[in-house]
């Protein structure tokens, strides 16, 4: 069953962050990533939801999504996004 990070990511350093977003898309390929979104506009249809970068991957499954998360590869860049930015929820959840 295909498995899914969702995450809303407030950048606070565009500039540097950066590197960080041209490395992840590498990091994804061998856990057999893709991304669904990554940014762009939205429209809060219910509730008081105020996003800010919203980011959706769809994995093979579970396995592979904790894997691409645990990976060297991304481990590496990781302190990046942490350094740049703030995951407001960042989760993973199987889904069809």
């Amino acid at each position: 069953m295909a498995a899914y990070l969702i995450a809303d990511i407030d950048v606070h350093d565009p500039e540097r962050m950066k590197e960080y977003q041209q490395r992840v898309p590498d990091t994804l390929k061998p856990y057999g990533g893709r991304y669904l979104v990554r940014g762009g506009t939205y429209e809060t249809l219910e509730g008081n939801w105020s996003a800010h970068r919203i980011v959706a991957i769809e994995f093979p499954d579970l396995k592979s999504a904790k894997a691409w998360y645990a990976s060297t590869a991304y481990q590496e860049i990781l302190p990046i996004r942490l350094r740049h930015s703030e995951a407001k929820f960042l989760t993973m959840v199987e889904g069809v």
